[in-house]
């Protein structure tokens, strides 16, 4: 029986348990919304808000706690500096679960795992070409046109025609003796012919 265990154990052992649970924390906290499956959710949820709660009280101990979850000082730093003072007129409630629909394959529940106080991310435009001012664009078209002016002109080229094929040499038709030539055989009419052709009496007879 399982006395004063809580918890969803996601079907894995204890450490790739805790690995997939701080991923998943990290992900949120740099990320600022994740998308998961509902009970990873559900189990990251709550080690997001213990590490905003940290961030929050800023102290050395803190810091040291935080950091032997996360293992990262860069995202340690950020957590204190920037993340958590952002819920201090909250006392709870840093993030929210938005369920989603199922997953397709394996019929998973989906849900958002996001932070209730986001960042706001201002993009600003850069300045293009278009955006420049007219005399300045007017200026630079007169330069290039004085320029086309000053310089000498490139005498023209003249074109090459393409050599002529040359026509192909007659093959010479080599003689061949009378008795080398092939006999021409003989029709089916020239053997009727001689079927019936009167033969000369013999001196026999």
């Amino acid at each position: 029986m399982r006395h004063a265990k809580t918890g969803n154990r996601l079907g894995r052992t204890s450490a790739h348990r805790k690995a997939t649970i701080r991923d998943l924390a990290k992900a949120t906290l740099l990320e600022q919304r994740i998308c998961t499956t509902k009970p990873k959710a559900k189990e990251a949820r709550k080690l997001v808000d213990r590490l905003i709660t940290f961030g929050k009280a800023g102290t050395l101990a803190s810091r040291r706690r935080a950091f032997a979850i996360l293992c990262d000082h860069g995202l340690v730093k950020d957590l204190f500096e920037r993340i958590s003072p952002r819920f201090k007129s909250r006392l709870g409630g840093y993030t929210r679960i938005i369920p989603l629909a199922t997953r397709r394959g394996d019929n998973a529940q989906l849900a958002f795992l996001e932070l209730t106080e986001k960042e706001e991310v201002i993009v600003s435009k850069s300045k293009t070409q278009a955006q420049a001012k007219p005399s300045e664009s007017l200026t630079v078209e007169k330069t290039v046109a004085k320029d086309l002016a000053t310089q000498p002109k490139a005498a023209p080229e003249l074109k090459k025609e393409p050599p002529k094929p040359e026509a192909p040499r007659p093959h010479p038709k080599k003689e061949i003796p009378p008795h080398e030539r092939p006999k021409p055989r003989p029709s089916f009419f020239t053997g009727l012919r001689n079927m019936f052709r009167k033969r000369p009496p013999s001196r026999g007879s």
